[in-house]
């Protein structure tokens, strides 16, 4: 995955959260300017083999073709579009990553075809409309990061009305798990609070001050920190112990930034398995490779990110879980709410109000109406 562009790539004022460039720059792209960064993803063979495999299993979507590679990043899918057959490639980047992405088209005898553009996505200005729009955009359980609104802004812009989105399309999933990351978080809230109790008796022993008037506020911070924050982790199937749900689709060609400022479902997910209990919920993603309705693709490629015993991703799942978790000892099945939304401040971070109720499962969630924070 190339670096994300500047100011999240509105199509306009009316539909995108307002962002400070230079703040959201610092806060979030300088770390794709780095090759440590651009190698862990280079090395995620799951990422690698799905974009490869969807190049050079539908090379007649590239040949003779504009290409535009939208956050190029090291320019690897650029240099994958231009030995594909593409007539142009434009490589966009909006940090110093520009320059080696430079280097290794030349390195391989691509700078003809290939040219790299160190620049954000909302202020390129091309010759030309393009055939195809590629890029790896995709965040931690999907939208995490607001790189997709200037892929959006690119489509836009830049896409001819016969052009062809690489990945075409997008879903998000949702799946009830049990993970023992329930009882270290609960384990680490406690510890924190004997910390501060420890604390709060040694300030007002030394020094005379009474600080217990801060409990509350610095248990409920603490909460919020150890058991209302959604966590990476790499699951194992046998974690997973209901039906995993789609919770959104996503048509590359047509969403718009409004689209994914949030997402709500309301979804129902059987469990499937006994005298287990329910920890929380994993999300997870998967994009397709489908070419357009004009011009489909003659291989359809899928990336996932479920859980995997042995094809992990550097995506991971993001989990959310539940405090307490419950007992589940006969089959049932969960109704759960969830609602993402993108918060004002950092509109690549969302939050998540827990809103989930159960007919046959009695208190599926303690943490029932109370705001957790996806990222």
């Amino acid at each position: 995955m190339g670096s994300r562009t500047v100011n999240g790539g509105a199509t306009s004022a009316a539909e995108a959260v307002a962002v400070d460039k230079g703040v959201d720059f610092a806060n979030y792209f300088c770390t794709y300017g780095f090759l440590y960064h651009q190698k862990e993803m280079l090395s995620d063979r799951v990422r690698m083999d799905a974009y490869y495999n969807a190049v050079f299993e539908n090379k007649h979507h590239f040949e003779g073709k504009a290409v535009l590679d939208v956050g190029t990043g090291s320019g690897i899918l650029a240099i994958w579009s231009a030995q594909a057959g593409a007539r142009k490639v434009y490589a966009v980047e909006a940090t110093k990553m520009a320059e080696h992405a430079r280097e290794l088209v030349k390195a391989n005898n691509l700078q003809d075809i290939v040219e790299v553009i160190e620049e954000s996505m909302e202020d390129v200005i091309l010759p030309e409309k393009v055939d195809v729009i590629i890029s790896e955009w995709m965040g931690y359980f999907l939208l995490r990061e607001s790189m997709f609104d200037s892929v959006i802004c690119a489509r836009e812009r830049w896409l001819k009305p016969s052009g062809i989105m690489y990945p075409s399309h997008a879903r998000m999933w949702l799946a009830p798990i049990r993970s023992g990351l329930v009882d270290q978080k609960m384990s680490d809230y406690e510890d924190a609070m004997n910390d501060w109790h420890g604390f709060v008796n040694e300030t007002e022993s030394y020094y005379g001050v009474d600080m217990r008037v801060l409990t509350k506020p610095f248990a409920e911070e603490q909460r919020k920190y150890y058991l209302k924050t959604s966590m990476w982790n790499n699951l194992h199937p046998n974690q997973v112990i209901g039906t995993p749900v789609i919770i959104k689709e996503i048509d590359c060609s047509t969403v718009t930034i409004n689209d994914i400022l949030g997402v709500r479902a309301s979804v129902s997910s059987s469990i499937s398995a006994e005298n287990t209990r329910l920890c929380g919920f994993a999300g997870w993603f998967d994009v397709h490779f489908r070419g357009s309705h004009e011009n489909l693709a003659q291989q359809e490629i899928e990336l996932t990110t479920a859980p995997s015993e042995d094809f992990g991703t550097h995506w991971g799942q993001q989990v959310f879980l539940l405090h307490p978790p419950t007992d589940i000892w006969n089959i049932a099945s969960a109704v759960y709410q969830q609602v993402l939304h993108r918060m004002n401040l950092h509109p690549d971070i969302f939050t998540v109000p827990a809103n989930m109720c159960d007919s046959q499962v009695p208190v599926i969630a303690a943490s029932s109406h109370e705001e957790q924070k996806l990222f």
